[in-house]
């Protein structure tokens, strides 16, 4: 396997250099400092999601998840995602799969996409404050239910960090303790996302006030087998109710739903009671499926005001049309900024249409969106 992924990506001018498992992996990293490293699970000696953590915090590097086990085991690929790797990329078949050469297009296009993704929102402070999350929310959760690595290292250089845009609106002031705000009645918030995008998602719902008691549609770009999965891991990490969504889900105050891996998820009926889903398997959008655009626009159809839509790291331009779709309807958008986007495509391409009112930190679009949708009025006298 390490033989056909590294001769996949040193015939695109790649130089490679090839580790047996985590712990030689680690070295490897420390020896080479290379651009990005592609990254099994199951390995002897060490584990990836082991090699991942020791990686992120000796020598922060660009990890693609690459292993059989990525789609048979969405939680690993999950939990290493969570320790900051920046994307995954499953392979067609068993643990030994030789037809990964059929796979050479996406490799590259993963391994060239994430090649100047800035990993330092992913580093071992964020992991660690993932970890404590965590560790803090289960007992919340109890309270709320029952019941073998290839370091690929390209010879181009340093990564670089996509500037912010100039001209980008500032944040909002930070609010007060939301349990002592009023929010605006029914609010809908709308989030999208790609690569890097589900540790950002994670600390988002984390931090969302339950008093906004919003309804919250987030589109994860993201395979069909995964996204159960991270339906799971996100209810268990918040106060939300969260799951993947079905055909004809309603949702209401306090929910999320997670659009599934390659079927749309639009908005086909909103009241101020809660809205109703459907799922289609329409075309692909910009070549992905869910597309951010199909449900934000179908929310800016739809839903009355406030409404709120958040553009997170990601490639290419999926979430531009859906955040102007929801700015022409009286809503609030926010995107999130190129210092902590690891990949700063969607953002970048949300903030180019001058419809974006707020840029934020990935660590203050929760507060964000609760200011977006406050109701204090500031007095004075």
């Amino acid at each position: 396997m390490r033989t056909v992924i590294g001769n996949v990506l040193a015939e695109h001018g790649y130089d490679v250099h090839r580790a047996s498992d985590g712990r030689r992996a680690v070295e490897a990293v420390r020896k080479h400092d290379p651009d990005v490293v592609t990254m099994d699970v199951q390995m002897p000696e060490m584990d990836g999601i082991e090699a991942v953590s020791e990686i992120m915090a000796t020598n922060p590097t660009r990890i693609i998840m690459l292993s059989a086990h990525t789609r048979e085991g969405a939680e690993e690929t999950l939990e290493a995602l969570s320790r900051g790797a920046v994307d995954f990329l499953a392979k067609p078949s068993g643990e030994v799969s030789t037809d990964i050469a059929g796979l050479k297009d996406r490799l590259v296009e993963t391994v060239d996409a994430v090649a100047d993704a800035d990993v330092s929102s992913l580093a071992p402070s964020r992991a660690a404050a993932a970890a404590h999350r965590a560790s803090a929310s289960e007992a919340r959760a109890a309270d709320r239910r029952p019941g073998a690595a290839t370091a690929d290292t390209r010879s181009a250089g340093e990564a670089t960090t996509a500037p912010s845009d100039p001209s980008a609106p500032d944040a909002p002031d930070a609010g007060s303790d939301p349990a002592d705000r009023e929010f605006s009645e029914h609010p809908t918030i709308v989030v999208g996302a790609s690569t890097g995008g589900p540790k950002i998602v994670e600390g988002i719902l984390y931090d969302l006030p339950i008093e906004l008691d919003a309804r919250v549609l987030v589109v994860q770009h993201m395979p069909a087998e995964f996204t159960d999965r991270l339906a799971a891991r996100l209810d268990a990490l918040c106060e939300y109710d969260v799951r993947e969504a079905s055909d004809g889900d309603r949702i209401t105050g306090g929910e999320v739903l997670i659009a599934p891996g390659d079927r749309h998820m639009e908005i086909a009926h909103a009241s101020d009671r809660g809205l109703r889903v459907r799922l289609t398997d329409d075309e692909r959008v910009h070549g992905v499926r869910p597309a951010i655009d199909v449900t934000m626009e179908s929310a800016a159809e739809l839903v009355d005001p406030p409404l709120v839509g958040v553009a997170l790291t990601g490639m290419g331009k999926d979430g531009a049309a859906g955040i102007s779709a929801i700015k022409a309807a009286g809503g609030t958008t926010i995107a999130q900024n190129s210092e902590t986007s690891p990949v700063f495509g969607i953002p970048r391409q949300a903030i180019a249409t001058g419809a974006v009112d707020h840029v934020l930190p990935a660590d203050e679009i929760a507060a964000g969106i609760g200011d977006a949708l406050s109701t204090e009025v500031e007095t004075h006298g």
